[in-house]
């Protein structure tokens, strides 16, 4: 009975601290406003200081960025907005 009661216990704690509906999402963004081969630094120093973002790659042609990140910790959304706050712009390329 102790055993069953520390099982449930350690998986109960397991699925608050690592919740089984995390994932690692990766997105492309369209980022159009990068004129010259030196902007892609700019935009991936932006992005990758969000909390959440595990690897950024960003290339001048085409004009995009590929980022992967945790979802539970940052949004394309604030992707987008990072982009857009350095001054670049951004929409996620479809």
């Amino acid at each position: 009975m102790k055993k069953s009661f520390a099982f449930i216990t350690l998986v109960a704690l397991a699925t608050v601290a690592f919740p089984l509906w995390a994932a690692t999402q990766t997105v492309t963004l369209s980022v159009p406003g990068m004129t010259c081969p030196t902007c892609p630094i700019t935009v991936k120093m932006a992005i990758s200081r969000i909390e959440g973002v595990d690897k950024v790659d960003v290339t001048f042609e085409p004009r995009e960025a590929v980022v992967t990140f945790d979802d539970t910790k940052t949004s394309v959304h604030e992707l987008i907005k990072a982009t857009g706050d350095a001054g670049y712009p951004s929409s996620v390329k479809q």
